[in-house]
């Protein structure tokens, strides 16, 4: 449990922050307005200030939860460095994220598949892989990858580190490290990205 204490006029954060505590101690079951209420000691009816529901709540955590990942996913991708590296940058700063929120993450992506998701979450749910996007067209256009489709391309990036990081959050690495398999990763998707991924004769492609 934090052991930042509540202020007043302040709620809102902190029932946001000692829910994502909860979240990856307990899970989505153990999360209920009325423990975030006892935990920080105001009335059972003050959070409902603030979300009228669980899912109302569950949809905030992911909407904090997309803008601080995308934050790292940006600044990975705005730092020096030509596009191998940058791109080798966005995929730890995912894997990173992930392997250090697995259970927020999971609730981010939940939500945002949400029938009643909002325009607002959808959003920015989609802007880490806009990012890889833009990185592998402006690859492209320089020459050091093979043309093909960038959507797919960024989508097959997306699967593969995905599956790595949730690998790792679950222990199920066999003790290799998850920065070597992360780098392992990225060297084979930017090798076939360089080469170019042949379409399957009866098969959706993806790439040239």
């Amino acid at each position: 449990m934090t052991d930042q204490p509540y202020h007043h006029g302040k709620l809102r954060e902190a029932l946001l922050a000692r829910a994502t505590e909860i979240i990856e101690e307990a899970g989505v079951e153990g999360l209920s307005l009325r423990q975030l209420a006892r935990d920080l000691g105001v009335s059972h009816a003050a959070p409902g200030k603030h979300f009228r529901d669980k899912q109302a709540l569950l949809d905030a955590l992911a909407l904090d939860g997309f803008r601080g990942m995308n934050a790292g996913i940006m600044g990975a991708s705005e730092a020096a460095g030509d596009h191998r590296s940058r791109f080798v940058r966005i995929a730890r700063a995912y894997v990173d994220f992930a392997v250090s929120h697995p259970v927020l993450l999971a609730v981010m992506h939940s939500t945002k598949h949400h029938p009643d998701a909002s325009g607002e979450l959808r959003n920015i749910g989609e802007d880490g892989i806009r990012i890889a996007r833009a990185l592998i067209a402006e690859a492209q256009d320089a020459g050091e990858l093979a043309s093909g489709d960038v959507e797919r391309l960024a989508l097959v990036c997306f699967v593969s580190l995905h599956g790595a990081a949730m690998l790792a959050a679950g222990n199920l690495l066999d003790g290799a490290s998850v920065d070597d398999l992360t780098l392992a990763t990225t060297d084979l998707l930017w090798a076939g990205m360089v080469a170019g991924v042949p379409t399957a004769q009866g098969a959706p492609g993806v790439g040239a």
